[in-house]
């Protein structure tokens, strides 16, 4: 069932004219990524955004790409993988040379007729021998099972349909990389883990009321309660501060004690006496003064 009252988990002054910027961003860009253009260039002329088109090139030749990658034309990929491939080496990807492959297995799927053309092609895997031997040992060898068909030999498991979707993962995620980009789009990871953060929200938000709490929740950058997103949502390390149970932030970072231990900076102002600290987790004393604050 649906919730209409999803506002009441809303944090009054969250969206400011700041933050509503930064929205209408994230939002174009998930549209560029999309291959929605007129849609984002739409909002930017309803928003006042402007949009560098330098920032929207990219977007469009990688739509461009993956549309004809899910019709299985490999060219355009191909062209891209070559041009970029001094890039996609020095991040060890093996975009160009699964490329390479597809497109030879394209050529034994055509049987005999194919067989000089195929023999041709195979030049371009020399590059590639060193680190991708034996994957072309088995492409030369399936060409002994032209005659009487690649899906009635041994080598049928090259004809595999779900290489053409693994592709074009391996397109995006490679393609992003260098880029800078994530493989997901901000928008949909943020759309994802509030579905999965709202009902739990809404119940504790209905709990404050009904108990008539006040200052439970009323801070812009902290929720009320730990919401578990699952692994998948994990992108950096997160300290809670075991003393005061709270999320530390730039604010109020992780300091790292004399003894090894850590908790925050706020924990470490309320607990010093004087000039002297004792650390909660062993009987250590120490200056406060010594404590560094780390970096995750």
């Amino acid at each position: 069932n649906f919730d209409s009252d999803i506002s009441s988990v809303g944090i009054d002054g969250c969206w400011q004219a700041d933050s509503q910027r930064l929205l209408n961003e994230v939002m174009v860009e998930h549209f560029f990524r999309q291959g929605m253009l007129d849609v984002a260039e739409e909002l930017c002329q309803e928003s006042g955004l402007s949009v560098d088109p330098s920032q929207k090139e990219p977007f469009v030749e990688l739509n461009r790409i993956l549309e004809a990658l899910k019709v299985r034309v490999l060219r355009p990929a191909l062209e891209w993988a070559v041009s970029n491939r001094e890039m996609l080496i020095a991040q060890n990807s093996s975009l160009e040379f699964k490329l390479h492959r597809l497109y030879f297995i394209s050529l034994l799927m055509g049987g005999t007729t194919n067989q000089r053309e195929a023999l041709q092609y195979a030049k371009n895997f020399q590059p590639f021998a060193l680190n991708h031997q034996k994957d072309i040992q088995v492409l030369m060898g399936s060409l002994v099972y032209l005659r009487q068909g690649i899906e009635n030999s041994p080598y049928v498991h090259l004809l595999d349909a779900n290489q053409w979707a693994d592709i074009c993962d391996i397109f995006t995620r490679d393609a992003c990389a260098l880029l800078g980009l994530s493989v997901e789009s901000p928008l949909s990871v943020s759309f994802s883990a509030g579905c999965v953060a709202l009902p739990a929200l809404i119940n504790i938000k209905a709990v404050i009321e009904q108990r008539q709490c006040t200052g439970v929740w009323n801070q812009k950058d902290e929720l009320p309660i730990e919401v578990d997103l699952g692994k998948k949502c994990w992108y950096h390390s997160i300290f809670a501060c075991p003393i005061l149970r709270q999320q530390t932030t730039d604010n109020n970072p992780p300091m790292k004690l004399v003894c090894g231990h850590i908790i925050s900076r706020d924990a470490l102002n309320k607990m010093f006496n004087g000039s002297k600290l004792k650390c909660p987790y062993c009987p250590m004393e120490q200056s406060p003064g010594d404590a560094k604050q780390i970096f995750f």
